[in-house]
């Protein structure tokens, strides 16, 4: 198993099995004991900010603040540089513990020995 999981999630609402899959994954990942990091593109981009999760609906699915949550508690979730400027999203408005990074910072974690990288 590897050591490290790095899933980006370009999906939001507009494609919500899609997204929702991402986020259980991640959170199933960090439960199994995988360092798990999870990175918030495009739609799902909405995602890092207070409140929009509790907004997302999918039956038969995990509550996403839950997964959210499960997630940082063993995990990271990162916010496209790119993707917040095009939301007017900052630093001040995203969820305690979200941080905004960038290309680079993406390109060195999937490239890292022992890591799987996922996309949806």
């Amino acid at each position: 198993m590897p050591k490290k999981l790095v899933i980006k999630v370009t999906a939001g609402a507009d494609s919500a099995e899609r997204c929702s899959q991402a986020f259980t994954v991640a959170a199933v990942a960090v439960a199994s004991g995988v360092e798990v990091s999870l990175w918030l593109t495009g739609e799902s981009s909405w995602f890092a900010l207070p409140g929009r999760a509790a907004e997302f609906e999918l039956p038969h699915a995990a509550p996403l603040p839950d997964l959210i949550e499960s997630i940082q508690a063993g995990g990271r979730i990162t916010l496209c540089t790119q993707c917040a400027a095009r939301r007017d999203i900052t630093e001040q408005d995203v969820l305690e513990g979200v941080r905004i990074a960038g290309a680079q910072v993406f390109v060195s974690e999937i490239m890292a020995d022992g890591v799987q990288a996922l996309v949806y």
